[in-house]
């Protein structure tokens, strides 16, 4: 069970960084291979396509939300602080990427992303108590002495 944590806690977190790298272009230029967006500004159209019941201007301010969520989020994770907490934001924001991607493109993919898979994982990671391996249980410890 500690190891299995531990794992979904960096998958998550990763697959959050690794988002995030590629929307700033670390992944490559538009159009090459590893990459979605490629940069911003390709990132801030997709956005603005999932989010298109807002308007453009609102729109950037989500992505801009979005990215930071993913970025703060991944970071707890990644260190076990507030973990249970980390754990159920990561999967509410996981859950509405998911929404939005229906709405917007289909349920297929959302599939192709697996985005209802990391929610899901996130949202058990959320229901233990205990992390070992984590900030939170060094916290822990220390409080008892």
């Amino acid at each position: 069970m500690m190891y299995s944590q531990l794992f979904v806690r960096v998958a998550v977190a990763t697959a959050f960084l690794s988002a995030v790298a590629d929307r700033l272009g670390f992944w490559g230029a538009p159009g090459t291979t590893n990459a979605s967006w490629g940069n911003w500004e390709n990132f801030v159209t997709y956005s603005n396509q999932l989010n298109f019941f807002v308007p453009a201007s609102t729109g950037k301010l989500l992505a801009l939300g979005a990215t930071i969520l993913e970025v703060v989020l991944a970071l707890l994770l990644l260190i076990g602080y507030r973990t249970r907490l980390a754990a159920l934001f990561s999967g509410i924001l996981l859950t509405v990427f998911a929404l939005t991607m229906t709405l917007s493109f289909g349920i297929k993919v959302t599939f192709n992303y697996s985005v209802w898979v990391g929610a899901s994982a996130c949202f058990l990671l959320g229901s233990y108590r205990d992390f070992p391996f984590s900030f939170d249980r060094l916290m822990k410890k220390n409080q008892k002495k």
